[in-house]
């Protein structure tokens, strides 16, 4: 089987439960939890994944401090590797705060100076270790850096060793338009998205239409990441909706990326896109029932739990209609 190469950032995230606005208009506040816990897209990815069985290559910047040692230390113990990680003296290991609100929505506190922002073509490998099967971009717009033409180029570098290219995102900060990024779009096989990023990214005023349009312009495949709604997908020959499962909301911190870990696991067990999808929600549910990113019980005994309870089905939803509606 080969390999995921997982890139973007690794963090520590400084996690304070629960946090409410008010916190800002005393002097001191009591809540329930302060801990600090290993953050930052690609890294929430790669541990997810790793909490799964599947041990990825994670490649991102860190820093020669007292986090980055943490943040290695945590890879080491669960089978990450870490040959594409770059290393630096002259920027700090980015440490956030996460203030998480009683409803699970949270608040960052961060520094733009430090790793998470500062990931550069110069940090990242020409080519990919020979055994990848899979290149997951944790997040494209986090990094000034790494704009629409650094992305191209990384997509299809990988696209040219034969690698499938899946990628998420955040909301796009400098007016990128999914128009202007075609060639970078038609180098990524699966595409995730919210529904905020997806409607900043297209100026589509509903998700379907957004998905609609990420696929016209190159994505090969769009899914749509809905909360507690669940996630909708769209191909060039099929559309669905599935729906969330029920759980209750802590935390929402990393559920993008543990969805993401989610489908990808799929994907490497060569599962239909519906079910990548099913399995891409079940990990985004596990993610929001507890605080932070690192599960209290064995990941891979909870998911199967879960899925236990989901038709094992390699349906792939129905198919686009004539008219150009969606039946979902």
């Amino acid at each position: 089987m080969g390999k995921i190469v997982v890139m973007g950032a690794a963090i520590l995230d400084v996690l304070v439960h629960p946090a409410p606005p008010e916190v800002f208009l005393t002097g001191s506040s009591p809540v329930s939890t302060i801990r600090i816990s290993t953050g930052g897209d690609a890294l929430n990815e790669a541990v997810r994944l790793a909490q799964l069985g599947i041990h990825p290559q994670l490649c991102t910047l860190l820093g020669k401090d007292d986090a980055g040692e943490l943040i290695k230390a945590r890879c080491q113990k669960l089978g990450i590797g870490l040959e594409l990680a770059e290393e630096t003296g002259e920027i700090p290991t980015s440490v956030n705060v996460v203030l998480v609100q009683e409803n699970g929505e949270r608040n960052f506190l961060t520094n733009p100076a430090a790793t998470l922002r500062q990931l550069k073509m110069e940090h990242l490998p020409a080519k990919l270790p020979k055994d990848t099967q899979i290149l997951s971009f944790a997040s494209m717009f986090v990094s000034p850096w790494l704009k629409n033409q650094e992305l191209s180029e990384i997509f299809s570098r990988a696209k040219k060793q034969g690698v499938m290219v899946c990628a998420d995102m955040t909301k796009c900060k400098n007016r990128e338009r999914a128009q202007d990024m075609r060639e970078t779009l038609a180098n990524v096989d699966y595409l995730f998205a919210n529904e905020e990023e997806a409607a900043c990214l297209t100026g589509k005023g509903s998700y379907e239409e957004a998905a609609e349009e990420l696929l016209n312009c190159g994505a090969g495949c769009v899914i749509l990441k809905l909360g507690r709604r669940g996630c909708y997908a769209v191909a060039q020959k099929e559309c669905f909706h599935v729906p969330a499962f029920r759980v209750p909301c802590v935390d929402t911190t990393g559920a993008g990326d543990s969805f993401a870990a989610g489908f990808l696991y799929g994907l490497m067990k060569g599962e239909s896109l519906r079910r990548c999808a099913i399995m891409g929600n079940a990990c985004g549910a596990l993610a929001v029932k507890q605080i932070g990113t690192e599960p209290d019980t064995p990941l891979r005994e909870e998911l199967d739990r879960l899925l236990a309870a989901v038709p094992d089905t390699k349906e792939e939803g129905k198919g686009k209609q004539n008219n150009g509606e969606k039946a979902i």
